[in-house]
């Protein structure tokens, strides 16, 4: 047997041609990788050139990036970053090293993400979509509530529990879409699109339970920003916990920290719509009483003056105006024993029915009721007028636009018409109408104190 040494068969490489020939089958056989890892080592020589290792928990590979690679490189590549590469496999033929050759670095996992999320939001800020000027009011009563969400969700389940205890009435109109994964931008806009053909609703819920930016990103996407932007029904955005933010956030006509707050924002609050209406029978009534008693004391005050003048005629006169005085009060007490019946009737039919189905039909009653009595009021006291004058100039020096004319002003609550008293009563963003003594405006509340 011939040793190692005196055989003449043997094929024998230079550690070159080894090196070579590992190389060429390293690059035939893996034409391009991807492969994510972790940044360690970074160098940065005044070449322009990158070293660095890509290692995970259980081993790691060098790699170089040379400087003509970088032009498109959108971060700073750093230590104890996680990235994704796109490379070479090759081997650095003088040490015998294996290495990646890396044609293109990105940012893995939620850094990427954050990328993109910022790069969309500048964008669309730019091109004016999250402006003010073009936020949408909340309905203070709609007719009907669309839900843009996952039908098997936990939020689904939030908002019918707080809609069903705010005002059950308000009839609501699920718009099931998948709320994450690669369809959910497609189904989500479709929704919306959808919504705004069919007119069914005047106020939309858009949003989702809790998760991750990647679980959150259908909301982050264009296609739903712009669907968003085009809907011409008022959308309120609740995507997550308080302290996720998306770009559907910023585009949407307000923005509710959670889902059950959505709810709360897009429905009105039943029992104080009931206290109001309450409110205003009573008020009714009192305004009625007040007008009587001032006739009343018109009638009073014409009719001794009517008994202080001598003659036959004169006493005939009187006694026509005492008839006329008992007449107006039997008819207007006749008159408000019929509204106040009325409007008790219709107050416990209230309770029985949808508000807002017979809004209406009581107040063109109210305002017909109120044209007739008006009506008979004015006929039956035409007579009266010139005295009455002299009273109205008194009562107008009490009157609130009297109190408007010495410097002070009504505020009022814009999206309800509520009378503000107290700061407890706003927040930040709302909307208030101030009216002095000569015109009004409308301002925007900054800060509380």
């Amino acid at each position: 047997m011939n040793s190692p040494a005196t055989s003449t068969h043997r094929n024998i490489l230079t550690v070159s041609q080894l090196n070579r020939t590992t190389s060429q089958l390293l690059a035939e056989h893996f034409l391009s990788v991807l492969v994510e890892g972790e940044i360690s080592n970074l160098s940065t020589p005044s070449s322009g050139h990158l070293y660095f290792s890509l290692k995970d928990a259980n081993a790691q590979v060098r790699c170089a990036m040379f400087k003509t690679q970088q032009r498109r490189l959108g971060f700073k590549p750093e230590n104890g970053k996680q990235v994704v590469i796109k490379a070479q496999v090759s081997l650095y033929e003088p040490r015998g090293d294996f290495q990646l050759i890396v044609e293109h670095l990105e940012e893995a996992g939620d850094g990427a993400l954050r990328r993109a999320f910022e790069t969309l939001k500048r964008k669309l800020s730019e091109e004016g979509l999250f402006d003010s000027a073009h936020k949408k009011t909340i309905p203070a009563l709609p007719h009907t509530i669309g839900i843009i969400t996952s039908p098997t969700g936990a939020a689904i389940r939030d908002i019918l529990t707080v809609l069903k205890r705010r005002f059950s009435a308000i009839p609501i109109i699920l718009y099931p879409v998948a709320v994450q994964g690669a369809n959910a931008k497609y189904e989500i806009s479709k929704a919306i699109t959808l919504a705004n053909e069919h007119q069914e609703c005047d106020v939309i819920i858009l949003g989702r339970g809790g998760g991750s930016l990647e679980d959150l990103w259908a909301f982050n996407e264009e296609r739903v920003a712009r669907a968003i932007f085009a809907s011409s029904i008022p959308i309120i955005s609740a995507v997550g916990h308080e302290t996720d933010i998306t770009i559907a956030d910023f585009v949407a006509d307000y923005r509710a920290a959670t889902p059950s707050a959505a709810a709360e924002l897009a429905s009105p609050d039943q029992q104080e719509w009931l206290t109001r209406f309450a409110q205003l029978e009573s008020y009714f009534h009192q305004q009625l009483q007040r007008k009587l008693a001032q006739r009343q004391q018109a009638l009073a005050w014409l009719t001794k003056r009517l008994q202080q003048h001598p003659g036959q005629k004169l006493h005939r006169n009187s006694q026509r105006l005492d008839e006329l005085e008992i007449r107006l009060k039997q008819a207007m007490l006749t008159r408000i024993r019929n509204h106040i019946s009325l409007i008790e009737t219709k107050s416990a039919k209230l309770w029985q029915h949808n508000p807002q189905i017979k809004l209406n039909q009581y107040q063109q009653q109210q305002d017909y009721l109120n044209q007739r009595l008006l009506t008979v009021m004015q006929h039956k006291l035409a007579t009266l007028k010139q005295s009455l004058s002299n009273h109205s100039q008194t009562l107008h020096a009490v009157s609130p636009l009297a109190t408007l004319n010495r410097g002070y002003a009504l505020v009022i609550k814009k999206a309800s018409g509520q009378l503000i008293r107290s700061t407890k009563q706003l927040k930040p963003d709302d909307i208030i109408e101030t009216r002095l003594a000569e015109g009004r405006f409308t301002s925007q509340v900054k800060s509380l104190n």
